[in-house]
């Protein structure tokens, strides 16, 4: 048999166990955990080993190039820790049989997805991936139904923009996934099936102006599924599919270059401000989980080597720390009750696994070195100088919108390590909570194991990273025009940081009197202290930024809620216009006739 089938088989065939037992919860768990687990040995074989392409009847079905096999071993990696995280999050009652062969099968059409050599079975295996999505956020129960219809009509309706991409593709070039030769991008046939199939990746990885139904799904759904999904799987797919279009399917040229920078531009500044708005942990990510992807398009939209292995290994970096992050968010919701944060703070003491981690993923976000984040950042960047380099026209625009994103990334997560772990709790229901404990092992460990793999990525960015797995993803050797020696980095940065740990320890030994913080000759009183939120409640009231706080609050830029108002108007029109008049009915088929007519005499 084909290395790449039993990635598929073995977790259907695990689903369809569970399925069977599903009034067996504990056991369904351990059958899914083991087969989980098996997966990722096979994954893990797949990609160092690779696979022969495998057809029938001499129509190809799968096959396993470099990017191929990235995409399955970070599926499988991140289905696993969503699967042991799973134990610890759902009472036993509440994991039966149906969610953990849901899991099994949304890990199977990822698989599908990333291994199918045809793209009519690509197209089955994405579209089955929006099915196990909405029955995933379905059962979160009725406070998630609204978030899963969404999800449903914005994944759902891209989708079927995708099957027209598909024909059209498919008529011109043929069926072929990994096609001898690109599409050259030169007619309106092929812009109209590259726009297509890129729409329905937009929709899955979360770029502007499709995103907006990740922010509902992750403060609504349960959080192994929002780590699985949003944060990890779809990105990995989304960005997948955008690379292969990109870069396999149709010949990249200045205007598919400028359209993907400008979508990864705008979605890093629209996510980011709408991130510091926040006040809902989850809703919060769910926003970050949308600027991140910005990076990707931008690395894969300059076109050459290095910028394209930096959108490839952010789309690695982000998926491992934004799965942390959800991570340490549901075990912090689990343990203090709320993930609202003003009703959060001072849970450092009481969660110190937990707010490591969060703190380990919250730095590899916002791109400071030498974590993850910072190492596939650093190559996006190096990846637009390269394109100014080349001629490469409004790189600079890129540039800055790039770094910019990172700085107020930065930001926001201060904020939010301030509010969640470092600040006493300000608000009444805070205060009076009691006493609060560390997550569980199978909550916290896998949050521990994504932040010491941001670390490790990042210290050893390139022989850890780049070299072993992004490399064969790219097929080009990736030269670095800059200069960064991420070993020598951190190790001078730990030097400071010990510095500055001897003078605080210095100033400790000295005789100088301690007091209670004051204000006017005061001493601070609970209902003094700021919140992490305190901070950035003035960003909404900004002379220039008021009017689009409001706006999106009112969810005005929302394209699922605008597409919705117009359905309705519309209907609204056309039951004025059918008022039950048989003489109305029959000039409306009289006039519907005259336009075929005419249709067909043309």
């Amino acid at each position: 048999m084909n290395a790449a089938w039993p990635l598929i088989l073995l977790p259907s065939f695990a689903a369809a166990v569970c399925l069977a037992f599903r009034r067996r919860p504990a056991f369904c768990a351990a059958c899914a955990v083991a087969a989980l687990g098996a997966e990722g040995a096979l994954a893990a074989l797949l990609f160092a080993r690779g696979a022969a392409p495998w057809g029938w009847n001499g129509v190809p079905l799968l096959a396993a190039d470099g990017l191929s096999r990235l995409v399955c071993l970070g599926i499988a990696c991140f289905g696993l820790l969503a699967g042991v995280y799973s134990l610890g999050w759902f009472a036993p009652r509440e994991r039966g049989g149906a969610y953990w062969c849901l899991l099994l099968l949304t890990e199977a059409a990822g698989m599908g997805v990333a291994l199918a050599d045809h793209l009519v079975l690509l197209l089955c295996a994405w579209g089955f991936m929006g099915i196990t999505l909405y029955l995933l956020i379905a059962a979160a129960g009725p406070a998630a139904a609204d978030a899963a219809k969404k999800t449903m009509l914005m994944v759902g309706g891209t989708d079927a923009f995708m099957v027209l991409g598909v024909a059209l593709l498919s008529f011109h070039a043929g069926a072929g996934v990994r096609p001898a030769s690109p599409l050259p991008l030169s007619g309106a046939a092929a812009w109209t099936a590259y726009l297509c199939i890129a729409a329905a990746a937009f929709a899955k990885a979360g770029a502007v102006p499709f995103h907006t139904w990740i922010p509902d799904c992750a403060e609504r759904a349960p959080v192994p599924v929002t780590a699985l999904l949003p944060a990890s799987l779809d990105k990995l797919l989304g960005i997948y599919l955008v690379a292969r279009a990109s870069l396999t399917l149709f010949a990249m040229n200045a205007g598919m270059q400028r359209l993907l920078l400008a979508v990864g531009a705008a979605t890093i500044i629209c996510g980011v401000m709408m991130a510091m708005a926040q006040h809902d942990l989850k809703r919060l990510l769910g926003y970050h989980a949308v600027s991140q992807v910005g990076y990707m398009l931008i690395g894969i939209g300059t076109g050459n080597a290095v910028g394209i292995a930096g959108g490839l290994f952010h789309m690695l970096n982000h998926s491992i720390y934004k799965t942390c992050l959800f991570f340490s968010a549901g075990s912090v919701e689990r343990r203090a009750g709320t993930a609202d944060l003003d009703g959060l703070g001072g849970l450092s003491r009481a969660m110190p696994v937990t707010f490591a981690a969060t703190l380990i993923a919250s730095l590899s976000i916002s791109g400071v070195p030498p974590l993850n984040g910072f190492a596939s950042k650093w190559m996006v960047y190096q990846g637009l100088l390269e394109m100014g380099r080349h001629g490469g026209k409004l790189w600079t625009v890129w540039l800055l919108a790039a770094m910019f994103g990172s700085v107020l990334t930065l930001a926001s997560f201060v904020k939010v390590v301030q509010a969640v772990f470092l600040s006493p709790p300000s608000s009444p229901s805070a205060r009076g909570r009691g006493a609060v404990r560390e997550a569980g092992a199978s909550m916290a460990g896998p949050a521990a194991a994504l932040a010491a793999a941001c670390v490790a990525l990042g210290v050893w960015a390139v022989p850890l990273g780049v070299a072993p797995l992004i490399r064969p993803a790219v097929g080009a050797a990736v030269s670095f025009p800059g200069f960064w020696n991420s070993t020598a980095a951190t190790v001078l940065l730990a030097a400071g940081l010990l510095l500055g740990l001897l003078v605080c320890l210095a100033g400790r030994l000295s005789r100088a009197r301690e007091c209670a913080p004051f204000i006017g000759g005061e001493e601070g009183t609970p209902e003094m202290i700021l919140s992490g939120t305190d901070f950035y409640q003035t960003i909404t009231e900004m002379r220039g930024l008021r009017g689009i706080y409001r706006a999106a609050g009112r969810r005005g830029f929302d394209l699922y809620d605008r597409g919705r108002d117009a359905v309705f108007a519309a209907a609204r029109l056309l039951q004025r216009a059918h008022g039950g008049c048989l003489p109305v009915y029959i000039a409306w088929c009289l006039a519907g006739l005259a336009a075929v007519v005419w249709a067909l005499a043309r």
